[in-house]
């Protein structure tokens, strides 16, 4: 059991951050390295069903990835695929942050995101921030980029992503990219959309 839940565990947790991550630059290298750590009120795990759930706030720390919700649900489907939920609370989103690689020289950077739900399938490389989901990118300390809607959903494979407004009417999709920091020299990747936003479809 125990070797089984470690498997599914750090499979999840090391591919999620560096997914939900992906938009701005490479993600620390080192985390991966690091060892990872949950906290939690209670712990259930069926071996049977192959899934386990952590409750009760939920906290994931692996090098500079931090991970926070009330849940954290992770299943391992046929062929060693996982799939893994990580549910907010009432009063809060779930949570994720993790440092960046940057340049020597070049400010620290760290990207945040939020939501009621955040979603990650391995199968496809695809993670799904869903009700009030927001990226943050921020660099030196400083907002640089973010990214608001409903539902964010992020191809890690393909490395472009898509926002759909509030569900409400007249939901607006709000984005927030700041200007490229020429004058140090270092230019991080900028946000990419998919080519169906981009064309404005």
């Amino acid at each position: 059991m125990q070797k089984s839940l470690s498997r599914l565990c750090a499979s999840l947790l090391v591919a999620l951050p560096v997914a939900l991550a992906h938009f701005s630059v490479h993600a620390l290298a080192s985390d991966r390295n690091q060892p990872m750590n949950i906290e939690a009120n209670n712990l259930r795990h069926d071996d049977g069903k192959q899934e386990t759930v952590f409750s009760g706030k939920v906290l994931v720390t692996k090098g500079s990835i931090v991970l926070r919700g009330e849940t954290l649900t992770v299943r391992q489907a046929a062929g060693g695929q996982q799939r893994g939920t990580i549910q907010g609370s009432k009063n809060e989103r779930a949570f994720f942050s993790q440092k960046r690689d940057t340049p020597k020289g070049a400010p620290a950077e760290t990207v945040e995101g939020q939501a009621q739900t955040i979603e990650y399938n391995s199968a496809t490389d695809e993670v799904r921030l869903v009700n009030q989901a927001q990226l943050r990118r921020y660099r030196g300390g400083s907002l640089n980029d973010q990214i608001t809607g409903s539902v964010i959903v992020y191809n890690n494979r393909t490395g472009f992503f898509s926002v759909d407004g509030q569900q409400q009417q007249g939901g607006r999709v709000r984005a927030i990219i700041g200007a490229s920091p020429e004058a140090d020299g270092t230019s991080p990747a900028r946000l990419q959309s998919s080519p169906a936003i981009q064309s404005g479809q």
